[in-house]
């Protein structure tokens, strides 16, 4: 049986290459139906399976985890491996932090709470140039409340590598000017429609136009074509009080924006 399904395989590769015997237009059907014969035959390995989201979870009486990244993540090898290192270090700090802190309680002789740590990472942009994505964890140590931080990894397909934000730009203190203005008036807008009052400016971060350098910078795409803008991505506690939660500024890309990037990167980005 084996010898004969290897003479089919040449029989269909025959007729296939042979000008003679094949009809105009004919050959490249021939040619596709005989690939996929001998493939089957001689075991050609198939494609790939579609990455899927990664999901873990866990709740002991301690902690409660949960890390998760999507699909376009656990398609590169790379940042598999770098979510696991992170996830499974992450999990055992916590995890060490929520005992000893259930040890203290109980020898204080006051109720433990279980303490939590969950990440979500989500997709801001991806481009044929770049995949960026956007992190929002949320940490519970017994407090009177959680915290929540943020983090960006940028990944550029065209060099297969891990970069940052700040690599894309002619300079930092460059990019700074050339959203600065911008960010500030952004920034107080959303403060106002968060107060339902006038920001008179101060001194403090609550009131005074902080540094966006400092915050979380998250390349953006609306279409999946190009880098059309870079949100800024502002924790509680920096832009407002507690309860005012985070801020999320949106900058579109513009002609000083897209000048203050190199212009290696810049095929990556909109021209306003």
């Amino acid at each position: 049986m084996r010898h004969k399904a290897y003479g089919c395989a040449a029989v269909l590769l025959a007729a296939a290459c042979s000008p003679s015997q094949q009809p105009s237009g004919g050959n490249a059907s021939a040619n596709a139906a005989a690939s996929r014969f001998v493939g089957t035959m001689v075991g050609a390995p198939k494609p790939a399976p579609p990455a899927k989201p990664f999901v873990e979870k866990d709740k002991s009486a301690f902690l409660e985890f949960s890390y998760a990244y999507p699909a376009q993540a656990a398609a590169i090898p790379f940042l598999v491996d770098k979510f696991g290192k992170e996830a499974q270090s992450s999990k055992a700090d916590a995890l060490s932090m929520a005992k000893a802190d259930s040890e203290s309680a109980k020898k204080a002789g006051y109720p433990f709470r279980p303490h939590s740590l969950e990440t979500q990472w989500r997709v801001a942009a991806d481009t044929p140039r770049f995949l960026s994505l956007r992190s929002e964890t949320y940490v519970y140590t017994g407090g009177a409340h959680g915290m929540t931080g943020y983090d960006v990894v940028l990944w550029d397909k065209a060099r297969r590598r891990e970069t940052s934000v700040k690599a894309l730009m002619t300079t930092p203190a460059a990019f700074a000017a050339a959203i600065r203005d911008r960010f500030c008036e952004e920034l107080d807008r959303e403060r106002v429609e968060k107060r339902g009052e006038p920001v008179v400016r101060g001194d403090d971060d609550f009131t005074k136009c902080i540094d966006p350098m400092e915050q979380v910078l998250a390349p953006a795409s609306k279409d999946g074509k190009l880098i059309d803008g870079v949100t800024v991505i502002i924790g509680p506690y920096s832009a407002g009080p507690y309860a005012e939660g985070s801020y999320e500024v949106a900058l579109p890309v513009d002609a000083a924006m897209r000048k203050a990037i190199k212009t290696e990167y810049q095929d990556g980005f909109v021209k306003p």
